[in-house]
């Protein structure tokens, strides 16, 4: 069984395009969990009118932020395999298939993507190029290169992901350096998804930080030393 967890914020704009690409490769005993973070738009509205029942629906009564609506999506979900995916991209049509047979080796994989503009115009054919990611565990850490939307991962690492802290930056930072610690991680070069860039997204991983060296140094060290309480 497949769970696909997406978070939810207004966004009636792209969400049906997403869902689009993304129920063709579900089986009918997947599910597709939304955690909408209280939208003031027709997000909601739009998700209903599939009238699916592999699509479940979780309305937050005030908006909780990003992580905490993540975190909301994993603990609703079933699956035996997780997806995690934003509410604005497009998934290539052989996304589930290629991952589900490196999933069969790995607990987490995660994929390279197409950088778009708004109307799907690629702007880069790599985001691992434009994000200088590092496919090692230590390299990934100082460079951050777990993006959520890309990422698709067993159960297990739930195990230790779940609750997620109070300090952490992000939530695919997170799940992708407990991958990393306590499991085993495979990059890929697919690409399998178009990532849409535009002015409302919640990630800015593909922009250039404008974070510290200091205020960098602080969240990998409060990352690491939230990994190292897991332990056991």
């Amino acid at each position: 069984m497949i769970s696909v967890c997406i978070a939810t914020y207004n966004g009636e704009k792209h969400i049906k395009e997403q869902l689009n690409s993304i129920i063709p490769q579900l089986e009918k005993n997947d599910e597709i969990i939304i955690s909408d973070d209280a939208s003031s738009d027709n997000t909601v509205k739009v998700i209903e009118s599939y009238n699916d029942n592999r699509i479940k629906i979780f309305k937050n009564d005030r908006t909780i932020g990003v992580i905490k609506n993540v975190e909301n999506c994993l603990k609703k979900s079933h699956g035996k395999t997780i997806f995690l995916a934003d509410q604005d991209d497009v998934w290539v049509h052989n996304k589930v298939e290629i991952c589900l047979n490196l999933l069969e080796k790995f607990e987490l994989i995660v994929s390279d993507c197409f950088v778009t503009d708004e109307n799907l115009n690629i702007i880069s054919d790599s985001f691992y190029k434009i994000n200088n990611s590092q496919k090692t565990k230590v390299g990934a850490l100082i460079r951050n290169s777990y993006l959520g939307c890309c990422m698709a991962f067993n159960r297990s690492i739930l195990n230790k992901a779940l609750p997620f802290p109070a300090n952490i930056p992000m939530h695919d930072i997170w799940i992708g350096n407990v991958a990393a610690f306590y499991y085993s991680v495979k990059f890929i070069p697919d690409k399998l998804i178009y990532y849409r860039r535009h002015g409302n997204n919640a990630s800015t991983a593909s922009e250039h930080s404008t974070s510290s060296i200091g205020e960098k140094i602080q969240y990998r060290t409060s990352v690491v030393k939230s990994l190292l309480k897991r332990i056991g």
